[in-house]
C-alpha cells in the first residue's frame, strides 16, 4: 500500500492528446530547424482529407491524417520535437495546476445580515441629488 502514488494527476484523455499532438505540428512547422520538405507532409495529409473527390483506395481519411502526423513527428528532429514537446506540457501544468501538491479546500459558514429595507422611493426622495419621479 505504501508504494502508491499520494496523488493522481489525471492526464486529460484522447482529446487532450490529440490537441497537444496538433500544437506540436504547428510548431514543427512553424521552426526553421525542421526539413522544409518534411514540412509537406502534414499538409498533404490535410489537403487529403479535404479533398472532395475520394480516390478509390480502402484508405480511410482518419487514417491518411493519422499516418501523416506519426510519420512528420519521427521524420523531425528528435531533439527539435523534444523541446517543443517539453515546453507544450509545461505551458498544460502551468495552466492546469499552478501548485499540484496543494490541496485548495474552501469550507466556510456564512450568514445573511438583516438590514432595514428601504423602498427605492424613499431614497429618492431622500437624496437631493436624484430627480424626483413625479
Amino acid at each position: 500500500m505504501s508504494n502508491l502514488p499520494k496523488k493522481i494527476v489525471p492526464s486529460g484523455g484522447f482529446l487532450h492528446e490529440l490537441a497537444l499532438q496538433i500544437k506540436l505540428i504547428l510548431r514543427l512547422i512553424g521552426d526553421k530547424r525542421v526539413n522544409p520538405f518534411v514540412k509537406i507532409i502534414p499538409v498533404v495529409s490535410v489537403l487529403y482529407l479535404i479533398n472532395p473527390v475520394d480516390l478509390p483506395t480502402p484508405i480511410d481519411d482518419a487514417a491518411v491524417l493519422g499516418l501523416g502526423m506519426y510519420l512528420f513527428i519521427e521524420l523531425c528532429p528528435q531533439d527539435v520535437v523534444a523541446e517543443h514537446l517539453k515546453n507544450l506540457r509545461n505551458i498544460n501544468v502551468i495552466q492546469s495546476d499552478s501548485n499540484p501538491d496543494q490541496e485548495v479546500v474552501v469550507d466556510a459558514d456564512f450568514e445573511v445580515e438583516k438590514t432595514d429595507e428601504v423602498s427605492t422611493d424613499e431614497v429618492s426622495s431622500k437624496d437631493p441629488q436624484r430627480p424626483s419621479q413625479s
